[in-house]
């Protein structure tokens, strides 16, 4: 076990690239839901303005 998590001398650059792949992969599915809950609250908050302004 102690060899596979040493890499044969190469543990630092596959972790830290396994590291990087989780954090773009994160990134990849929490933007979108950010995006579109900041989209929707920015539309309703012009539907709330639109109807006072009649």
């Amino acid at each position: 076990m102690k060899e596979f998590f040493a890499m044969g001398g190469y543990a630092f650059y596959v972790w830290t690239s396994y590291g990087l792949a989780l954090v773009v992969l994160t990134i990849n599915l929490l933007a979108p839901i950010r995006q579109r809950r900041r989209l929707l609250t920015d539309i309703a908050r012009r539907m709330r303005r639109a109807r006072r302004e009649r």
